[in-house]
């Protein structure tokens, strides 16, 4: 969306999000996620070998966002079920994947829509703690957001919010197991991991690429003039390893300073689930480092995902204990 009614959406949704108006929401969290991430690690701790993504990073988000919405307990296994279909059809090539994997896909996009309005409409009149309550009884200043942008500010969370947390948590996984003195750091530090995800936004960015930009006008970079209507692509992974801004942008540093990184986008736009998905990602990588004992690579590089937009290994094998 392009302002005003970008600005007037995020308006209303911030007011529920974050400061000034619900400045503890987030840090809040703190407790549920410590929670969640120790069950997931339960369920893995004593096998000699687990997929970080499968077992760990995959179901991790949406139990997430499912307690920010306010989801009833016994309907998150289909919310579950929903995200999963709609991620595998995502990448689904005509040429290799049987139809039924498209078809899941549209399908979980339409149970997840009605789900979602139905919950909302049950909120009216009823206030209570999840974001679809908060914003079914909200008369702020912005007036009351319909039903149908509150069910497409859910989607949002569920699936855009999905992706990049299951990406940025393997890929911290991934980059600390091939550096191994960091992970031995962050076992022996775990203040460390607060500036170590900041260099992961910065050096592995679970959103690479931003294809969906055009230019309002004119503009000129580099003494090269983009025509106005122009596509833009913007390289978010290659601006967060300019060398013109970042010394040895290509080493891992987790002690590096003033790290102004374009992980969750810039300006007007900029990630507002950013606070949740940094706490998300601090948590689990310092429970993994805490808990597992030994880990290391099964394959490097692992097996990736197909789009070259949200960058992740589609699995990461990993061993531990004595193998």
């Amino acid at each position: 969306m392009d302002s005003p009614e970008h600005d007037r959406s995020r308006r209303m949704v911030m007011r529920h999000f974050g400061p000034p108006h619900t400045p503890g929401l987030v840090t809040g969290f703190e407790g549920f996620l410590t929670a969640t991430v120790g069950s997931l690690i339960d369920d893995v701790a004593g096998k000699e070998r687990i997929d970080v993504v499968d077992d760990f990073a995959f179901p991790l988000p949406v139990t997430v966002t499912c307690h920010l919405l306010g989801v009833p307990r016994e309907d998150e296994p289909r919310f579950h079920l929903w995200v999963n279909d709609i991620m595998n059809s995502i990448e689904y090539n005509p040429e290799t994947d049987p139809k039924e994997k498209l078809d899941k896909g549209v399908q979980a996009r339409k149970d997840l829509r009605q789900c979602l309005g139905e919950l909302v409409e049950q909120r009216h009149g009823r206030p209570g703690d999840g974001l679809l309550s908060r914003l079914a009884n909200d008369d702020g200043p912005d007036g009351r957001m319909a039903d149908a942008e509150i069910v497409a500010t859910a989607r949002l969370l569920l699936i855009a919010g999905h992706e990049t947390v299951v990406n940025l948590i393997t890929n911290g996984m991934l980059t600390l197991l091939r550096h191994p003195q960091v992970l031995q750091r962050l076992r022996d530090e775990p203040d460390l991991v607060v500036p170590l995800v900041e260099e992961l936004l910065r050096y592995e960015p679970p959103v690479q690429i931003i294809p969906w930009r055009t230019a309002y006008s004119d503009i000129t970079v580099a003494d090269t003039v983009i025509p106005k209507g122009s596509q833009i692509m913007l390289m978010l992974a290659s601006g967060s390893r300019d060398p013109k801004r970042f010394h040895d942008p290509d080493r891992f540093d987790p002690d590096r300073h003033d790290n102004q990184h374009l992980g969750f986008g810039s300006g007007i736009h900029l990630c507002f689930g950013g606070p949740l998905a940094r706490l998300e990602t601090q948590i689990a990588l310092t429970e993994l480092v805490r808990r597992l004992d030994r880990p290391r690579l099964v394959a490097d590089p692992p097996p990736y995902r197909l789009s070259p937009v949200l960058r992740g290994p589609v699995h990461l094998d990993i061993e531990q204990g004595d193998g």
